[in-house]
């Protein structure tokens, strides 16, 4: 009996001992310290400051932890590196480049955005590294092109077409693309537009640094369109950010339809985030199907969050966790197949293959690669209701939209899926478009002026007592509001602005108005406080004098076209050419020879004569001929440009202006007036107008008084003002003031009086100002520009009335050296070459003169050379043709007989008389 007990005992010390090393051993294994299994690093890079990066890593941590405790036999355990990649480009870049260097990991998993993913992808490709991203899901990001970039997440393309279902299910015909502007945005639009080629697509792209003041901009340009169906695809920060603000403006009412994309919806309750101000939007998201795994996760996953103290209310583990579990899972189960041994020196194409291989049933579903990338078969469409993120159907891509209650396909054109909640708590589908009846109002500025008031008047109706704003500035003001694509509806206020224009210019920067519109001068200063647009104005200051009549009363008129300097240059090359030529022609050319009076004369005569080529003496040294075609060309270009300078002169004559130059006005102590309450004062003074010579007019009929009594009255000889003031005052007056050129551009002076014209004030940064810029340079491009000037200004009237107007350039039109000074450079260049070359010629030829020393001294010899000039070059070919044609002839009694003389017999043909002339030729030997 003991011998029984003895045993049983020892066989259950047995069998409890083999229970204790087992369960030892089970725990060993489970914590991942298994002595003999192989460490495989992997690298994390991932922005661990966001909170959707931490949800995820968790999931990462998860996911390692869950894997190895199911598998406990597995030979190799992934070691993670994590790395943050600081929510920039170029960190996750220089994360991923340590890792691959330094760590030597085998893979790597992230990083979070498609923007980061894009430069990482390369490094892989580069040095063989399997990337898999759980969260990038950016089209543009192509796994065929990227051997080794793994997407265990669902590309953004594959839900365009559940979008456009749902667009073509309410028969909408137009919608707005709202995206950011980068690669999450941009990367869908091509599916998108291809999925809704029936449907009128317009796109709005944010910035993905947008303020808030240009998302506002942004939505109120959209609240202006007739569209109201607007699909949003952006990061969610960004898009929930956008939505918040839509709804502020009144957005998110009745008749608006909010369809937001797969990563947006997945995204809605992130950072504790409450559904109840989105109550009534649509949206897409890939379908993860219940399973008791996955509730046991979650209430896992919450609990872990609470101890690290990061859990939130209502914070649940997004798609992007659940990928990033799935990811993991399928990379250990990938490297327990890649043998790291025998594929030490090409791991990454072996474990890519492996990782190509792997397929289970994940958290978020079915996890197979596809060309490197997950693919979803079905996606849900939800609408927010309250609080709570109802499913009213499902897309498939073989059956299309399916009714979540029915669960039966949708006819497009017939029973559409589940009830939906509209924005504004509306049952009645929206039609989708509306027509805009109401826009922005903006609190509009305008000076009341007691003067020029075809550019500002404030007219108030006596039988209404209704005051209204009119005139040039408040058309083109108007003109451009049409040009923009929202609707602006301008409420005018009006305020005197006193002594000058700051102080409203300044009541914008106070907040008191959103803009003021009229003759506003843009100026340095007042850019300091606020934004103008873009003058719709001419620039400067310019003067506007009397006119007298000089019609056929100047008899010297014809020296008027061109100026002093020029009268003088040209004259005295005249007289350079004619001692050229003679100098060329004197030894070769019978016609420049003879007494010096003779000589000089036919030079003169010669060279002043080629300004209406009428020379009658031949030149026969190729020198002369090339110095003179030059300075035939010279003389052409001349002549006809004086003739048509002399013909606009003789045109406009008629009416020239009393004062051309300002320095006249100041010397002569001349009073000049300026526009009352304007910066031209300043400008003035700065030019040393004494203060006793200025006076100030309001308006254009006190300019005319005091122009019409001059400074001997009490008036003034000229007036000052911005060129648009002075036109208008000219416009009147046509014909009895001419404005002066040149005008004394703003620019010139010192940085106060700097100037661009007239423009319309914003508030700094206001979004309006770039809009109301690029209209009005619509508007001053278009023919109503014209229709507006014609109707303040009279423009057509003053064309016919007053065709004299240009005698305002009179002052500057004269032609000067300037104007012509390259072809007295080419004239004087080929003149002293030509000369050059003949001096060189003739002391080459006459070089034993200068070498010989029979001639004594310099002096001597220079006058020898002198006489030697002075005399025929018999040697010419112009001189031995006479000679031979002189020989010729018969020896009459008086004429020496050399002996070298020949006598040719004449033709019997020949005259007597001739033959007569013939013989009383000779020639002197």
């Amino acid at each position: 009996m003991m011998t029984n007990n003895t045993t049983e005992n020892r066989n259950n010390f047995l069998s409890y001992f083999v229970l204790f090393l087992w369960g030892f051993v089970v725990m060993d294994v489970g914590l991942g310290q298994h002595t003999t299994s192989d460490e495989i690093k992997v690298g994390v890079v991932i922005d661990l400051k966001t909170n959707f990066s931490k949800i995820c890593l968790t999931s990462i941590n998860m996911s390692l932890s869950d894997f190895y405790q199911t598998h406990p036999h597995y030979r190799t355990r992934l070691a993670l590196h994590v790395r943050d990649s600081m929510e920039d480009i170029v960190e996750t870049s220089v994360a991923a480049y340590d890792l691959i260097n330094n760590e030597q990991v085998r893979a790597i998993i992230g990083p979070r955005s498609s923007m980061q993913a894009e430069f990482m992808i390369k490094l892989a490709n580069k040095y063989q590294v399997p990337t898999i991203t759980f969260s990038a899901t950016s089209p543009l990001l192509k796994t065929i092109n990227n051997p080794y970039f793994v997407r265990a997440t669902i590309d953004d393309s594959f839900q365009a077409e559940a979008i456009a279902s749902i667009v073509k299910s309410f028969g909408w015909r137009s919608i707005v693309a709202i995206y950011v502007d980068n690669e999450l945005g941009q990367g869908i639009m091509p599916s998108l537009s291809e999925a809704l080629e029936d449907v009128e697509v317009h796109r709005s792209v944010i910035s993905p640094e947008a303020r808030d003041d240009q998302i506002l901009k942004e939505l109120y340009k959209l609240k202006t369109e007739q569209t109201r169906v607007f699909v949003i695809n952006m990061d969610s920060s960004l898009g929930f950010r956008f939505l918040k603000k839509a709804r502020e403006i009144g957005m998110m009412e009745e008749g608006y339809v909010w369809l937001l994309s797969n990563g947006m919806t997945h995204m809605m309750r992130d950072n504790g985030r409450s559904l109840e101000t989105m109550e009534g939007l649509l949206g897409v998201r890939s379908h993860v199907p219940q399973s008791k795994e996955l509730q046991d996760f979650s209430l896992r996953w919450k609990r872990k969050l609470e101890k690290e103290n990061q859990a939130r209310d209502s914070t649940e583990p997004n798609v992007f966790a659940l990928w990033a579990y799935d990811s993991v899972t399928a990379l250990a189960m990938a490297v327990e197949k890649t043998n790291t041994k025998t594929y030490r020196r090409t791991y990454g194409p072996h474990l890519l293959e492996a990782l190509s291989d792997v397929e289970f049933k994940g958290l978020a579903g079915d996890f197979k690669l596809i060309n490197r990338q997950l693919e979803s078969s079905t996606f849900e469409i939800i609408n927010v209701i309250g609080d709570e993120e109802r499913i009213i159907g499902f897309w498939t891509p073989s059956s299309g939209l399916v009714n979540a209650k029915s669960n039966k396909t949708t006819s497009f054109l017939g029973k559409r899926f589940g009830p939906v909640i509209w924005p504004g708590n509306s049952n009645v589908v929206p039609k989708g478009w509306e027509i805009p009846t109401s826009g922005k109002k903006i609190k509009v500025g305008v000076p009341v002026n007691k003067g020029f008031l075809n550019f500002v008047e404030i007219k108030t109706d006596p039988i209404s007592n209704v005051t209204t704003a009119t005139g040039y500035a408040i058309d083109i003001f108007e003109a451009a509001l049409k040009e923009l694509p929202y609707s602006v509806i301008p409420q005018y206020g009006f305020e005197a602005p006193g002594d000058n224009y700051n102080n409203l210019v300044y009541q914008v920067y106070e907040g008191k108005w959103d803009a003021v519109v009229g003759d506003i001068t843009i100026t340095s200063n007042r850019s300091r406080y606020v934004d103008f647009t873009l003058p719709y104005t001419e620039s400067g200051v310019s003067m506007i004098v009397p006119v007298r009549d000089n019609k056929n009363k100047n008899a010297w008129v014809f020296l008027k076209p061109w100026s002093l300097d020029l009268w003088i240059t040209t004259g005295c090359f005249f007289v350079l050419i004619g001692f050229v030529v003679w100098l060329f022609e004197h030894r070769v050319n019978t016609d420049f020879r003879g007494p010096p009076h003779h000589q000089i004369g036919t030079s003169v005569c010669f060279s002043f004569s080629t300004m209406v080529f009428a020379h009658r003496e031949k030149v026969v040294s190729n020198l002369a001929r090339f110095v003179v075609v030059v300075w035939c060309f010279v003389v052409l270009v001349l002549t006809q440009s004086y003739t048509a300078n002399l013909t606009s002169f003789l045109t406009v004559q008629s009416l020239q202006p009393t004062v051309t130059n300002v320095k006249d006005l100041i010397s002569k102590g001349e009073s000049v007036g300026y526009q009352e309450g304007t910066f031209v004062y300043d400008l003035l003074r700065d030019l040393n107008f004494p203060e006793s010579q200025l006076k100030p007019f309001g308006s254009a009929e006190e300019c005319d008084d005091l122009l019409s009594k001059g400074t001997s009255k009490g008036g003034i000889a000229a007036a000052f003002d911005e060129v648009p003031y002075l036109k208008d005052i000219v416009s009147e007056y046509c014909s009895k003031y001419a404005m002066v050129e040149p005008s004394f551009k703003t620019a010139g002076f010192k940085p106060s009086f700097k100037t661009a014209g007239f423009g319309f004030a914003f508030p700094k940064n206001s979004p309006m100002t770039g809009d109301i810029s690029r209209a009005i340079l619509k508007v001053t491009q278009s023919k109503e520009m014209s229709l507006i000037e014609n109707k303040w200004f009279n423009r057509l009237n003053l064309a016919s009335d007053c065709p004299d107007q240009d005698t305002a350039d009179l002052s500057s039109n004269r032609l000067s050296v300037s104007s012509f000074w390259g072809l007295f450079l080419i004239a004087g260049v080929a003149s002293f070459l030509a000369l050059f070359v003949f001096v060189a010629l003739f002391l080459y030829e006459h070089r034993h003169t200068l070498c010989s020393n029979s001639e004594g001294s310099i002096w001597r010899k220079l006058k020898s050379l002198f006489r030697i000039f002075d005399e025929k070059d018999i040697r010419s070919h112009t001189f031995k043709s006479n000679a031979v044609h002189n020989v010729s002839s018969p020896i009459t009694p008086c004429t020496p007989s050399p002996s070298n003389v020949q006598i040719r017999p004449l033709p019997r043909s020949m005259s007597l008389n001739r033959e007569f002339e013939l013989r009383r030729e000779h020639v002197y030997p």
